[in-house]
């Protein structure tokens, strides 16, 4: 048995693959980074040998898990581990570490391979998670990479993280901009998984070294910012961005090709928006949408729904620590991440 010291815990490395035998259903909702789905009992399976288990007879149930467990094992042996050696060595894990875990590898035992499993299970592996990202503590130190909607906070990360700083992504971690445009193609991972990512990238943070990340609300898309992030965040110096209204608007015009491609989509979000802005406004903003202004429209949205959000929000976390950076505009991203870089300097000298 293998018990499970942090979420990236070096034993990890000493397996072949890790095997999550659970369901599909339990697999999709939230596994271990790189595990693949081998079940041994269907979502349906599951749910019969569970209902014949408290209607009817535990051993009836265990007869028939057996059965099913066997067959499944049996189809996995000839399918998608059929070009698996002698020397191969796999971890398998279910729910708590228990019957479904430790039947698939007798199985596997008894062929002749060196099987690990999991103490515990999925089970063990998320309490280590919700430790890390609720109690913390984040290592590094942060540093909160702020600006208006628009600013290419998000993109100016990938050029530091590319410069070798320290980057958490919080946006790609949740598969979300953050916005009420900010759906992405392929949706949100639900909100376990969240946690396990990011679980993941602070456990890899160097303390030695501070850490930027993108300044958030306590929620992206669908997904809630854990309590250690949180709070790192509302405590952390800050590097606010200093971009004029066309710059941004021009960036997001530009940036989110998504949108510019599905004009109908545009204008369900600003369906939902409508309670929010006098009838006028968004019947201009219609206008624009309608002749495909895109650059106006942009400018509207950060001018009156956009900025005065942030704006609020930003007054709930100024502490006068914070550092300007002034970009006249958007055009070169890797000087607006110089910009960023030397500000930092002054900032944690």
């Amino acid at each position: 048995m293998l018990r499970l010291a942090d979420v990236a815990d070096p034993a990890l490395a000493g397996f072949d693959d890790i095997i999550d035998v659970r369901a599909p259903a339990e697999y999709a909702e939230d596994h271990l980074p790189g595990a693949i789905n081998l079940p041994v009992l269907t979502d349906e399976e599951r749910a019969r040998v569970g209902t014949i288990y408290k209607q009817a007879s535990p051993f009836d149930a265990r007869k028939l898990g057996a059965a099913l467990v066997a067959a499944n094992a049996a189809r996995h042996l000839t399918g998608p581990l059929a070009d698996r050696g002698g020397a191969w060595k796999p971890l398998v894990y279910c729910w708590r570490g228990g019957q479904r875990s430790g039947s698939f590898a007798t199985i596997l035992e008894q062929i002749g391979w060196r099987v690990g499993r999991i103490e515990g299970g999925y089970k063990a592996w998320r309490a280590l998670v919700v430790d890390r990202v609720q109690n913390g503590p984040i290592a590094s130190q942060v540093v909160v990479l702020d600006g208006n909607t628009g600013s290419a906070k998000t993109a100016i990360l990938h050029r530091l993280a590319a410069r070798g700083h320290q980057v958490i992504d919080l946006e790609g971690l949740a598969q979300h901009r953050g916005s009420l445009f900010g759906a992405m193609p392929g949706g949100q991972p639900g909100q376990k998984m969240f946690e396990g990512r990011l679980a993941l990238a602070i456990a890899a943070l160097d303390p030695a070294r501070p850490v930027l990340v993108e300044a958030e609300s306590s929620r992206i898309g669908d997904v809630n910012l854990p309590k250690a992030i949180w709070q790192a965040i509302c405590a952390a110096p800050r590097l606010q961005l200093q971009v004029p209204l066309a710059a941004r608007a021009g960036f997001t015009a530009a940036t989110y090709g998504d949108m510019v491609a599905d004009p109908a989509r545009v204008s369900a979000i600003l369906d939902r928006m409508a309670p929010q802005h006098p009838a006028e406004r968004i019947a201009a903003w219609r206008g624009m949408l309608d002749r495909q202004s895109w650059q106006d429209l942009s400018e509207g949205l950060l001018c009156h729904h956009y900025d005065p959000r942030y704006q609020r929000h930003r007054q709930r976390h100024e502490d006068g620590r914070g550092v300007s950076v002034a970009l006249a505009g958007l055009g070169d991203l890797e000087a607006a991440a110089l910009a960023v870089e030397a500000a930092m300097g002054r900032l944690i000298p």
